[in-house]
């Protein structure tokens, strides 16, 4: 019953290069070659969300100088440069050097190799893709920009091609989908945690995100206006999306109880008409308020409405962690999940470490259904109520915590890992176990050297070189852990 409300999103510039003097000197090759372009644009536009800007073929320097105002103008989020054959760079230098946008090029061939027995320089250009690629990577190199991938290959039944471009839609999403991202703080961190805090104008000046200041009150305001049938369709929604077992061995959790339950959905109405008042791309926040109130009954029941949203696409994040809602909202528009994570346990039996949090979670990377328990008390925190438990998918998974170095630049610290199969704490937190290499404690250890928060981004599946390449065109630092 949950349907994502934020669908992938990007805007891709591409044109191609060429060298028209061949034209006058080979009948069929400029006819040849735009087709090929076609089918490179129709390769592309297979990736959900792509939408592709054609400035066809570049063929003389004047013609660049036009094309590169024309892709600024026109407000991208990617530029591919397709190598269609052999092409001067003066065709390409004036859209790098203008251009802000990130460029990579594209170099596939139509064959996977000459017919040699009918071998022919008509042949021979129209697969003479990687040809100019050094000497435009070099000239992009003495102007100081950047190209920030190549792709080789060829144009048909090319897998690892396929994927690459794939790839390049999915970045080109998670950059759209920052442009002016609304990504809002409601509250204050934890008291004490030192590592949560953050100045929201870097986080603008960083990210191309703004950051709304909200009041509990302004949730409280529309809350106090949810009517009883929207309260009753969020439970349909909730039954439908959780099981609600009984509690195992944690004397805090009890069967998810019919008051909680009730109260998890009010606030989730609630939180899903405030998301849309305020436009918000995403939300941390952390509020305690007095007991007995209002303002603390609504903070503090927040994790399975939260839990939907990152579902549907709009990242939830708890404790005024701003950083790690960004982390979130790039693993989201990946496609890979994101979410809200911490080590608990190591378990040095079987060398592993528990990951997780006690919300809010991506109910998308799940490992089947999740669970719904009543906590009597939300431990280290105020407050009682539903909360989520899973375990992350079985696989592949990568975290990304995003931190700040001491002269306040941001960082990210990526790592990847293994979720295995067997059973987590059943305390109404998600966890899952994580496994790690060389070992789980000699990359731990490598890891919180790296001077993280205690908080990442979880999602699915091994991502760790596209999200590098996500802070390389951010212009933050990056670093993988191995």
């Amino acid at each position: 019953m949950i349907e994502r409300k934020i669908k992938p999103n990007a805007k891709i510039a591409i044109f191609a290069v060429v060298h028209n003097t061949y034209f006058g000197q080979f009948e069929g090759l400029e006819e040849s070659l735009k087709g090929y372009h076609r089918d490179l644009i129709e390769k592309i536009e297979k990736n959900e969300g792509a939408e592709i800007v054609d400035f066809g073929m570049v063929e003389t320097n004047e013609q660049a100088f036009e094309v590169a105002a024309k892709i600024q103008e026109a407000n991208v989020d990617l530029i591919m440069c397709n190598m269609i054959t052999y092409a001067t760079s003066s065709v390409f230098s004036p859209i790098i050097q203008i251009c802000t946008a990130p460029m990579i090029l594209v170099a596939l061939q139509p064959l996977k190799g000459l017919d040699y027995s009918k071998a022919s320089t008509f042949m021979q250009l129209e697969n003479d893709n990687i040809c100019s690629v050094p000497e435009f990577i070099g000239v992009a190199v003495r102007m100081k920009r950047k190209i920030y991938d190549v792709i080789i290959g060829t144009l048909y039944d090319d897998a690892d091609a396929d994927k690459e471009l794939s790839k390049w839609c999915r970045i080109a999403n998670v950059l759209h989908s920052l442009k002016g991202a609304r990504m809002g703080l409601m509250g204050h961190t934890m008291e004490a945690m030192y590592d949560m805090h953050a100045d929201p104008t870097a986080v603008a000046s960083a990210f191309g995100v703004h950051v709304p200041l909200l009041e509990i009150d302004d949730v409280v305001e529309i809350y106090d206006t949810v009517k009883e049938e929207e309260i009753q369709e969020k439970i349909k929604v909730i039954d439908a999306e959780f099981d609600m077992p009984d509690p195992k061995s944690d004397p805090v959790t009890l069967k998810l109880t019919d008051e909680d339950k009730y109260q998890a959905a009010k606030t989730a109405v609630a939180l899903d008409k405030f998301i849309e008042k305020y436009n918000l791309t995403g939300l941390a926040y952390y509020y305690e308020g007095l007991d007995d109130t209002i303002q603390r009954t609504v903070a503090t029941t927040f994790i399975v409405g939260n839990s939907i949203l990152n579902a549907q696409g709009i990242p939830m994040c708890g404790e005024f962690d701003i950083k790690t809602l960004i982390a979130m909202l790039i693993m989201d528009r990946l496609g890979i999940g994101g979410s809200f994570a911490e080590f608990h346990p190591f378990d040095f039996k079987e060398d592993f470490i528990l990951v997780g949090h006690d919300g809010p979670h991506h109910l998308q990377i799940a490992e089947g259904k999740p669970i719904l328990r009543s906590l009597k008390k939300f431990h280290g925190k105020p407050g009682k109520g539903a909360s989520v438990e899973f375990k992350i998918k079985e696989g592949p998974i990568t975290m990304l915590g995003i931190t700040q170095n001491a002269e306040g630049g941001f960082k990210f610290v990526i790592g990847e890992g293994t979720s295995k199969k067997g059973p987590i704490p059943p305390t109404g937190n998600t966890n899952t176990r994580g496994f790690f290499e060389p070992d789980t404690k000699t990359f731990i250890k490598k890891w919180v050297m790296e001077g993280p928060t205690h908080h990442y981004a979880l999602g699915v599946g091994h991502h760790a070189e596209t999200i590098k390449l996500i802070a390389d065109i951010l212009g933050i630092e990056a670093v993988i852990v191995k």
